[in-house]
C-alpha cells in the first residue's frame, strides 16, 4: 500500500460484477440444471438488470431483491426447468454469499491508505448489500453503503449518481464511479461524474455511444497505481 496522494476522491464502487461475481452462481446451478448452468446464470443476470431498468423508466419501483426473484422465475420458464421452491430459495440466498474477486481487498486497502473515500454503490437493497459484503469480509473495507433504494429508482438515472456525490459530501467532479458495467460507466459520465471501467474480460466490448471512461483497468488493484501516478 502506498502513501496518501495529494488529491483524494470519493470512489463509488458498483458491487455486482465489480466487487463480487454474480455469474459464480453457475456453480450451484450446475447441480440443479446441468449443462444449462452457464446459460441460466447469464440469462438470470440479464433479466435482473432489464427489470430494474424498465421499472426505473416506468416509475413503478420495486426493489432489486424483487427484480432478482422475478428474473429467476422468468429464467426458469424460458429455459423450461422449473425448480422446487426450496432450490429457488437457496439460489436467492446464494446472492448473499457471492464470491469476491480476489484482488478486491488489496485494492480497497491501498485506496484507503491513499486517503480516498470508498463507498459501495449499488442498485441492490442496502441491507442485502451490507449482508453480502459482511459475508465475504469486505464491509470493513468501505466507508459507506449507498443504495438506490433511498431514491426508489435505479442506475443509470442521473439522480442516483448525484445522490452518491451528495452522500459523499463531494462535488460531482471529485466523485468517481468504478464499475465493470459499461452502462453504469456511461450513466455516471452523463451525470457529470468521472468513471473507471473495470474490463475484467478482454472479450467484453464497451458500448459505442461516443462516451469513454476516464480510465480502463482489468483489476481493481490497478487503480491505486493510477492515482499515485497523478500526484
Amino acid at each position: 500500500m502506498g502513501p496518501k496522494v495529494e488529491k483524494t476522491y470519493a470512489l463509488g464502487f458498483d458491487v455486482y460484477g465489480t466487487l463480487v461475481d454474480p455469474l459464480a452462481l453457475a456453480d450451484p446451478l450446475q447441480a440443479l440444471v446441468g449443462d444449462q448452468a452457464i446459460q441460466f446464470a447469464n440469462l438470470w443476470r440479464f433479466k435482473q438488470l432489464e427489470y430494474a431498468f424498465r421499472r426505473g423508466l416506468m416509475r413503478r419501483y420495486t426493489d432489486f431483491d424483487a427484480c432478482t426473484r422475478q428474473a429467476l422465475v422468468y429464467t426458469q420458464r424460458m429455459l423450461r426447468c422449473q425448480l422446487p421452491e426450496s432450490d429457488q430459495d437457496r439460489l436467492l440466498e446464494a446472492y448473499l454469499y457471492l464470491p469476491m474477486f480476489p484482488e478486491v481487498p488489496a485494492g480497497l486497502a491501498a485506496l484507503q491508505a491513499q486517503g480516498h473515500q470508498r463507498i459501495a454503490f449499488s442498485n441492490g437493497v442496502e441491507a442485502s448489500i451490507r449482508a453480502l459484503l459482511a459475508n465475504v469480509g469486505l464491509l470493513p473495507f468501505v466507508d459507506d453503503v449507498v443504495s438506490v433504494d433511498d431514491l426508489r429508482t435505479f442506475k443509470p438515472d442521473p439522480e442516483v449518481y448525484a445522490y452518491l456525490a451528495r452522500r459523499a459530501g463531494r462535488p460531482l467532479a471529485e466523485t468517481w464511479l468504478v464499475s465493470s458495467n459499461a452502462w453504469d460507466v456511461i450513466g455516471a459520465k452523463a451525470a457529470g461524474l468521472r468513471a473507471v471501467w473495470v474490463q475484467r474480460r478482454s472479450d467484453v466490448v464497451f458500448d459505442p455511444w461516443d462516451v469513454e471512461p476516464d480510465l480502463v483497468i482489468s483489476r481493481l488493484d490497478e487503480l491505486p497505481d493510477y492515482f499515485a501516478g497523478q500526484a
